[in-house]
């Protein structure tokens, strides 16, 4: 019964986390929201210097 309500645990965070990825990719808040002007040197630390 406990590895259960560990399981059911760890799949909630899971979910959570998933969520709040694609909530930022949504608004542009992820690594791939640089719009080129990076050179390639846009790390997903930093924002992106225009």
């Amino acid at each position: 019964m406990g590895t259960l309500v560990v399981g059911l645990v760890v799949l909630a965070m899971a979910a959570g986390a998933i969520h709040s990825i694609y909530k930022d990719k949504k608004n542009g808040k992820a690594c791939s929201g640089c719009s080129g002007n990076c050179g390639g040197g846009c790390s997903c630390g930093e924002q992106c210097k225009k």
